[in-house]
């Protein structure tokens, strides 16, 4: 089983990122082979500060590796480093329909927050798609907000198929249920441009300021609390440390058990969750030489494939 997923380096990467994609692509990959990516292309849509950009990509390697990524198992690359993806997009553009992008919900989303619409972002779904067929990937870890994406890569290699023969496998999005709609702090979906993400690597003292700073309702600390579905401090707990959510949900149903309680119980699972990835982190930080070279590797690996793919790719549709 191939495994293919990416995560675009436009700012810190924070929780949402990890506990929807980071860690279930990090387990998918002990199951399989696996072909991770840092989405530089895509992040080109937000991000126009070249230092910015480069520095983010590096960032994002950084926090992969601290996090568990085994380069020996795992073929991990900038997206930029396998340019076939580029020509694959155009070539897949030819095969889509036009009121497919149309109905994309990140357009559609990202225009109604203000976002200049441009072609790279509508055509966004098809460079996606491209990265998922360059490699023929049949298991795709996404947050829910992607599965639109997968499903109409789906589609499109479905038509290609159809009209050039069976070139492409169909790809399959991983979900896990119990993030696929992880919150901001404020209750909307986390997301770097609503200014409402937890860091995976900030500094304690901001870290601190988020969380104590989750939006709840106003019941009292003496009252039993109730209708907890949608309390995040709650929601955020059930994810980083299942045991003492269980507990604290307890105390909150009982009742004298406040909301600034169960944040600092949740401060002190995030901060003991993530405290030897950012030593690691810190450690690597330190020899970027490895980390380029990592990706170097990885490069030569994925390029291998997409090769492969694109051979066949222009064969079937004519092109010498």
């Amino acid at each position: 089983m191939r495994i293919l997923s990416g995560i675009q380096p436009s700012g810190k990467l924070h929780i949402g990122n990890y506990f929807g994609m980071m860690r279930p692509a990090l387990e998918l990959a002990q199951t399989g082979e696996a072909f991770y990516f840092i989405a530089d292309y895509h992040s080109l849509t937000s991000v126009s500060n070249p230092a910015e950009l480069r520095q983010n990509v590096i960032d994002v390697a950084l926090d992969f590796l601290a996090c568990g990524l085994d380069p020996a198992k795992t073929v991990f690359y900038r997206q930029s480093d396998v340019p076939q993806v580029t020509e694959l997009t155009w070539i897949l553009a030819n095969v889509t329909p036009l009121p497919m992008l149309e109905n994309a919900h990140s357009y559609k989303d990202k225009t109604a927050q203000g976002l200049k619409p441009n072609a790279g972002l509508f055509t966004y779904p098809i460079l996606m798609a491209a990265d998922i067929l360059i490699v023929q990937g049949e298991r795709v870890p996404v947050g829910k907000d992607q599965k639109q994406h997968v499903e109409m890569t789906r589609d499109i290699a479905g038509t290609f198929n159809r009209q050039f023969g069976e070139v492409f496998v169909m790809p399959e999005s991983v979900i896990r249920a119990e993030v696929a709609t992880l919150p901001g702090t404020d209750g909307r979906k986390m997301s770097k441009s609503y200014g409402n993400t937890i860091e995976i690597f900030g500094d304690e003292k901001a870290t601190k300021k988020k969380v104590m700073g989750i939006v709840t309702d106003s019941q009292p600390v003496e009252a039993p609390k109730v209708n907890l579905e949608q309390n995040i401090p709650l929601q955020f707990l059930k994810v980083v440390a299942p045991t003492r959510a269980t507990e604290v949900e307890a105390k909150l149903v009982a009742g004298g058990y406040g909301y600034g309680e169960a944040k600092k119980e949740l401060l002190a699972a995030l901060l003991e969750h993530f405290t030897p990835y950012r030593q690691k982190r810190a450690e690597l930080a330190k020899n970027l030489d490895y980390v380029n070279d990592v990706l170097r590797q990885g490069a030569a690996r994925a390029n291998a494939v997409a090769d492969a793919t694109m051979k066949q790719v222009r064969e079937a549709v004519g092109l010498r």
